[in-house]
């Protein structure tokens, strides 16, 4: 138990969210303070949204040559062309080109016809993400392509905010960054986080609390960005780089819980693409990874390791995964 300590808290705009931080101990003014500080550094080099962030400067040069990166950039690269290869057509950062056609395709409220998807399609490929670990430069093969971190940009973001955390001796903190949940130790009485999941089809409902202590949850959703078209048909930010489309895979909620965020935030990714059978295939690559996944019929399917830290909200039935 931590007792008669200080605790600071502070609520700010990063990375298109709204991130809100908690920490308990002697220097917890100055870890937040640090924490919100490492957020602004690294969307200044991941965003792709920012013409300047190292990111923005790799897909710009696409076809033409490549950047010499920071360290942090660089790594977290590095880890993107793993989980490619670990969950394959799943999850892979050079799908840019297609959150750009759908990103324009929303602001006519219409969905990309079929002949466009099909051009841009083929610009998905994470093995022409170019990388030299010698010069630490960092390219695209191909003109017109371009990266797009969503998918592990707030995960990489997660594991260095406890790493500032730590550097201050914070031993029990907490932040969410925008939907992206890190912890560190447990709530200054010694209890654990108490984490709600959102229930994918009710806006201020839960399926149920997750307990957690030293543990990332990261959840992807159908819910969480999506917009209608013309025709009342709905469409999700989530896209299956294979198909071109947003991901059907019969999942419509996937909650990842792993010791570091950006595991989690990957694999919540994959697994929301891939289904469920082959989502749990990929599952089993990360012995403490654990998931919460909600599919069509919002049937809660929970993996064995959450059984005593998963508690279910009324009327929501559980199944336990084998």
């Amino acid at each position: 138990m931590i007792a008669n300590k200080s605790a600071a808290q502070r609520t700010h705009a990063g990375m298109g969210t709204v991130m809100t931080h908690k920490a308990f101990g002697r220097h917890a003014e100055e870890a937040v303070e640090a924490a919100v500080k490492e957020i602004v550094h690294l969307e200044r080099l991941l965003s792709r949204f920012l013409p300047d962030s190292e990111i923005s400067r790799i897909s710009a040069c696409a076809g033409i040559r490549s950047e010499r990166v920071s360290a942090d950039t660089y790594a977290l690269l590095e880890r993107a062309v793993q989980f490619a290869r670990q969950f394959p057509g799943c999850l892979d950062v050079t799908i840019g080109p297609l959150v750009s056609l759908w990103t324009a395709a929303k602001g006519f409220g219409e969905q990309p016809d079929e002949l466009s998807i099909s051009k841009v399609r083929p610009l998905v490929n994470y093995r022409d993400l170019l990388l030299d670990s010698r010069s630490r430069e960092a390219g695209l093969r191909r003109a017109g392509q371009s990266l797009d971190l969503g998918g592990i940009g707030k995960g990489f973001a997660g594991d260095r905010v406890l790493e500032v955390y730590r550097r201050y001796g914070i031993s029990s903190a907490y932040a969410n960054l925008g939907g992206n949940v890190v912890t560190l130790g447990t709530k200054p009485d010694g209890s654990p986080w108490q984490i709600g999941i959102q229930h994918p089809r009710q806006e201020q409902g839960l399926i149920g609390r997750l307990s957690v202590a030293n543990a990332s949850v990261v959840t992807s959703g159908d819910y969480q960005r999506y917009f209608t078209d013309r025709q009342g048909r709905r469409h999700h930010h989530i896209l299956d780089p294979g198909t071109g489309y947003p991901a059907a895979s019969g999942l419509i909620s996937v909650s990842v819980v792993a010791s570091e965020s950006l595991v989690a935030d990957a694999l919540s990714t994959a697994l929301f693409v891939a289904g469920m059978d082959r989502g749990l295939a990929f599952l089993k690559r990360y012995t403490r990874a654990e998931a919460i996944l909600v599919d069509s019929k919002l049937q809660v399917h929970i993996t064995q390791g959450l059984r005593h830290r998963f508690q279910a909200d009324e009327g929501i039935e559980l199944a336990i995964l084998d």
